[in-house]
């Protein structure tokens, strides 16, 4: 484990020298983002913007709450909902999902750092983010994802080297709130790799519903490493003694110490009958709702 009392001063040194003038740092209100804010913030004052961008692939709710939480900060809040979907229309590989978000996230922020006069960018990479991409099981975002010409003097990553169960450790070092130290993991991507195949507004808006059901139902109860729901697919169901091809919507809930294993939990079976029948009778054009009960391996936590 990190030992924090070492790690934050040192972090905060590295980023004084490693900042030589104005900088953004991608704030998504995550655990991750929010530790390198404080730190950073710590490290060069107010020559640091903390930019939130609306990908219009968050969960339900997440951009007010996160203005709510971060009022007190001279917060940038970009609405690029049009430019993702645009970026992601027609796509269906994984890989290319992630590598059109990370090059869109990349090309507002050199945007928003102009007009600023900011030449460095401060995000919330860890070390599971990196071994996943460099390994080749999945492009992160702000890792594999990022295009090869970027127009920042440098990318600051406070935390590289940390694994999520050590990020906590500093949030709460840090006096973050709860809310933000305990926050469960959202993929950089968003609800687009909840989307097998194609993304479009409107499975968007079928899956961010289902994933607020999800959330609901265990996040307080259970208190998962991880849970959300994802469109997997389509098949066939009846509703109203009518026959619909519908949408397949897979729930996931599973513990883990520092997401690089994790298993499926075993949830009672009225719970998962409840979050059926809710969302089923919530959204007209799912037809069935399934449990993923694969561990990681083989499968890795998110569908994509």
């Amino acid at each position: 484990m990190v030992k924090v009392d070492k790690f934050i001063p040192k972090a905060i040194e590295r980023i004084s020298q490693q900042v030589h003038g104005r900088a953004i740092i991608a704030l998504s209100g995550g655990v991750d983002s929010s530790v390198c804010a404080i730190l950073a913030h710590r490290a060069i004052g107010d020559r640091l913007t903390p930019i939130y961008i609306d990908t219009g692939l968050m969960r339900k709710g997440e951009t007010e709450r996160i203005e709510q939480i971060f009022s007190d900060t001279n917060l940038q809040v970009i609405d690029a909902k049009d430019r993702f979907l645009g970026a992601l229309a027609g796509i269906v590989d994984p890989e290319e999902k992630r590598k059109a978000v990370g090059e869109t996230f990349i090309r507002v922020f050199e945007e928003e750092a102009r007009l600023l006069g900011a030449e460095y960018l401060i995000q919330g990479t860890i070390y599971p983010d990196r071994i996943e991409s460099e390994g080749g099981i999945k492009s992160h975002h702000n890792v594999g994802g990022l295009p090869s010409v970027m127009d920042f003097r440098s990318i600051v990553e406070p935390i590289e080297d940390l694994y999520k169960d050590e990020v906590r450790e500093v949030a709460r070092a840090l006096d973050l709130p709860r809310e933000i130290s305990e926050r469960m993991p959202f993929p950089g991507p968003g609800l687009s790799v909840r989307i097998v195949g194609q993304v479009t507004e409107e499975l968007v808006d079928i899956v961010r519903e289902a994933n607020a059901i999800v959330e609901e139902e265990l996040v307080e109860r259970f208190h998962p490493w991880q849970t959300f729901a994802a469109i997997i697919g389509k098949g066939t169901g009846v509703k109203g003694d009518v026959r619909v091809h519908g949408w397949i919507v897979a729930v996931r809930a599973v513990g883990s110490r520092d997401g690089m294993t994790a298993e499926a939990m075993e949830l009672p079976w009225d719970v998962l009958n409840r979050i059926e029948s809710r969302i089923s009778a919530a959204l007209p054009t799912v037809a069935r709702v399934v449990y993923d009960l694969t561990p990681k391996p083989p499968a890795t936590i998110e569908f994509e």
